[in-house]
């Protein structure tokens, strides 16, 4: 990484712990945080706090009973993106089961708030699957970001034993509804691979998620966070991810981003503008 990158890293990371903000960057202790920080100067924000309600065996972030819903917390988020110079920003969240409508209102004046500060900013959310509830989704639909994201994370024989509280089918519903709600928002989930799935299992969900409408796939290796964590059971080949690339664009999808080191927002910027770029050739 050059000098440049550098400074560009230590500036973002010092805004993120003056502003008391969360990233999924530290907290899912991703391998890309220096390219994504110091190189393309973005950064996925995670709001609602650095608690989660649910105990994902794959996740890094810690359970328990989270604090009080901190309203100061969008103007911060999108104080912070402007000072960075993002042209896109993801925003994802910690499970909040606690909460009537899982957050979903922090999420929209989150959204709102980056438009408002950078009109010129696109904003990706990540959200959790809100156990499901249609007027969640369209309270955080109402603030109008330009791409829905809800990741899968597996296939459906092994959702169970990896995701805490979690739902292949009311995720699949989630990705469903938004599209019901808004036939022409962009739509994107994610799978890790490692974790004991065969191929032929990650085809059949992404036959699932182009059933739902999703454009966008995103698909990487798997890594261990942490002791207490599942442990990896298979390194898939690089040239595995070429084939399930090929595989993904031949069903129909937008774009795939798919390698060993790919994670749900790897290259989030870059995946927009390239997509949107081709819906406008498209259409006119």
């Amino acid at each position: 990484m050059s000098l440049l990158s550098n400074r560009d890293f230590n500036k973002i990371k010092r805004k993120v712990g003056e502003r008391s903000l969360t990233t999924v960057c530290e907290e899912a202790r991703c391998p890309n945080i220096h390219e994504c920080w110091g190189e393309h100067r973005t950064a996925t924000f995670m709001i609602l706090g650095d608690t989660c309600t649910r105990r994902c065996r794959f996740c890094a972030v810690k359970t328990g009973m989270p604090g009080d819903v901190d309203l100061a917390e969008p103007g911060r988020v999108a104080r912070t993106i402007a000072e960075m110079g993002a042209s896109h920003a993801v925003i994802t969240m910690v499970n909040r089961d606690d909460l009537d409508d899982g957050g979903a209102a922090v999420m929209a004046a989150t959204v709102r708030k980056v438009h408002e500060l950078v009109p010129e900013c696109s904003v990706e959310v990540l959200s959790s699957d809100l156990m499901g509830d249609k007027k969640s989704l369209e309270i955080m639909m109402d603030s109008q970001p330009e791409i829905m994201s809800h990741n899968l994370e597996t296939v459906r024989r092994l959702t169970p034993g990896v995701r805490s509280r979690s739902d292949y089918d009311r995720s699949l519903g989630f990705l469903r509804m938004v599209k019901e709600i808004d036939p022409r928002k962009l739509t994107k989930s994610s799978l890790m691979l490692g974790l004991g799935e065969e191929k032929q299992e990650v085809l059949k969900t992404m036959d699932d998620l182009r059933a739902v409408g999703v454009e966008i796939i995103n698909l990487g290796q798997y890594l261990q966070p942490g002791r207490t964590n599942l442990p990896v059971l298979r390194y898939w080949e690089p040239e595995e991810f070429d084939e399930l690339k090929s595989a993904a664009l031949d069903r129909g999808f937008l774009h795939c981003e798919s390698g060993p080191m790919v994670r749900s927002s790897y290259h989030a910027g870059e995946q927009y503008q390239l997509i949107r770029q081709r819906l406008l050739r498209d259409r006119s």
